[in-house]
């Protein structure tokens, strides 16, 4: 089964609110909501890895910070680990490039929303359960 590595990024606003990102029909899990991020390529680390991702799919720049979590994931088709970090945007505004939509969304309403499994563990952690 094909294994990937994924990193994602756990941006919070000024109001305490976290972007949250919608995938679109053409993506696997469509009409899931996850953390923004992507695939590490060969040779990359995480860091630059996750700055890359979200400046292709949201057109801005960020700074990495503090892991959260790392999680695998078994999905029918292959398996992802995940691994998420608390970041901020140092510039521009996010746009959504690749997802349906995007959303900032209160810390104590992202477990309203449908996300992707292998977002889930980071979710309980950044909401305290």
């Amino acid at each position: 089964m094909k294994q990937v590595i994924v990193v994602a990024a756990v941006i919070q606003n000024n109001n305490k609110q976290i972007l949250c990102a919608l995938r679109s029909e053409t993506m696997s899990l469509p009409n899931h909501w996850e953390f923004p991020g992507g695939k590490v390529e060969i040779g990359e680390d995480h860091y630059d890895a996750l700055q890359r991702e979200i400046h292709e799919e949201l057109a801005c720049t960020i700074m990495v910070k503090e892991k959260i979590t790392s999680v695998t994931h078994h999905y029918d088709h292959m398996i992802v680990h995940l691994h998420t970090y608390w970041c901020e945007i140092i510039k521009g505004y996010p746009l959504a490039k690749e997802h349906a939509s995007l959303q900032w969304v209160d810390l104590k309403d992202l477990k309203s929303l449908r996300f992707a499994p292998a977002d889930l563990s980071t979710i309980h952690l950044i909401t305290k359960g």
